[in-house]
């Protein structure tokens, strides 16, 4: 398996998933990936039972025409039953391992999260294609994916797995935790320890993501301007977008309610997480996207964190009866779901019990590594039919 995405440490536990499922796994990674706004470098979370290689990266940053160099002599290496390039069919990364591995016969498997039938420019159309034909196999994150994979034409075996799956243990509500030095207080003020005890301290909601127009912070600011209650808003993240957002908060007078955090390892987002009431994903559509999963939401679920949600893209499909979902853009009905939640402790507490048991019915680790070994063990069955015929 070849992933840029891999670099983040608690994604690792997919892969720890797959070798229980005894898969001889060797995993290839890239040193860090950087985004348009800071560099994330490779974090060694979750490392017993495969093996972890990384490998240079080319055109870092560059989300269509990154790739792996030495793709093609670690396939030599290690002779591979299958190729698994974890990223878009339209990425020169994905139409390379798809090459490499069609030029070895060795059966490929690709990943999507596409869930709007976009029509690319060349030269990502013809890589498209490629893979295609060339793949095995193709993972779609959603229902919805799967389906514009059909609709682009594609015709290969399609199974519907999110991508990364979450760990129940680490993800977790406080109380099925041990115990962890609470949030101090000193002079009314409260310390930046996000572990602790929710009493005493203003009403908190959160965001964790990229900092980007489309993920509709400006919506949560302006709602949370109207807000009669004591409160604070964490967003944890950073991107293009931050500029804009420092200056709202300024104009509508929040500085002392709202904290910019920017990018925060992914091992300390669990502590997060449960330092927040509410968690908030308010996206909204572009022309060219919409919310395709967000991880947020399943993290938040497990921690039994509540959510809210707009009706951006996958968002309802993801958090079901979980959470209060609002329509896309309506600033006066995200106020009215962040006010519902805050007057009633007996529905948080209700949505983050539905919340957690449905990240274990649907989002564990454990969940997505059996699910995609069946995939490989399908492929290999099918492989040895065709090599006795």
């Amino acid at each position: 398996m070849c992933s840029k995405a891999l670099v983040v440490g608690s994604y690792q536990g997919k892969l720890e998933g797959i070798a229980r499922q005894g898969v001889e796994l060797v995993a290839i990674v890239p040193p860090s990936w950087r985004d348009r706004s800071y560099e994330m470098r490779l974090e060694r979370l979750h490392l017993q039972g495969y093996k972890l290689v990384v490998s240079p990266i080319a055109f870092n940053g560059n989300f269509h025409f990154f790739f792996f160099p030495e793709l093609g002599r670690l396939i030599d290496e290690h002779r591979p039953d299958v190729v698994h390039v974890d990223d878009e069919p339209y990425n020169l990364a994905t139409f390379l391992g798809a090459w490499e591995a069609r030029r070895r016969r060795i059966p490929s498997v690709f990943f999507t999260w596409q869930n709007l039938a976009r029509r690319y420019p060349l030269p990502f159309a013809i890589m498209e294609r490629y893979v295609y034909r060339a793949a095995s196999w193709g993972i779609a994150g959603t229902d919805s994916a799967a389906r514009v994979l059909r609709r682009k034409g594609y015709r290969g075996g399609v199974s519907v797995i999110p991508q990364f799956g979450v760990d129940t243990d680490e993800f977790a509500p406080l109380e099925a935790r041990e115990p962890s030095p609470s949030l101090s207080h000193s002079g009314g003020r409260v310390t930046d320890d996000p572990r602790g005890s929710r009493e005493g301290r203003p009403f908190t909601i959160g965001f964790a993501g990229r900092v980007v127009p489309e993920k509709g912070l400006d919506l949560l600011l302006e709602a949370c301007s109207g807000l009669k209650v004591d409160y604070r808003i964490i967003i944890l993240g950073d991107g293009p977008a931050r500029p804009d957002l420092e200056w709202q908060i300024a104009a509508l007078g929040m500085t002392d309610r709202v904290r910019l955090e920017g990018a925060v390892a992914s091992s300390t987002m669990p502590d997060r997480l449960r330092g927040m009431d509410v968690v908030v994903l308010p996206s909204r559509s572009r022309p060219n996207w919409t919310e395709q999963f967000g991880r947020l939401l399943i993290e938040a679920m497990a921690c039994g964190i509540p959510i809210i949600g707009s009706t951006c893209g996958e968002i309802p499909g993801i958090v079901g009866d979980s959470g209060l979902i609002f329509p896309e853009g309506e600033t006066a009905a995200l106020r009215s779901a962040i006010e519902q939640l805050v007057g009633n402790p007996a529905l948080r507490a209700e949505l983050g019990s539905l919340g957690r048991s449905r990240a274990l019915d649907r989002f564990t680790n454990e969940r997505i590594a059996a699910d995609t070994v069946n995939v490989y063990r399908t492929i290999g069955e099918a492989n040895r039919r065709d090599q006795r015929g």
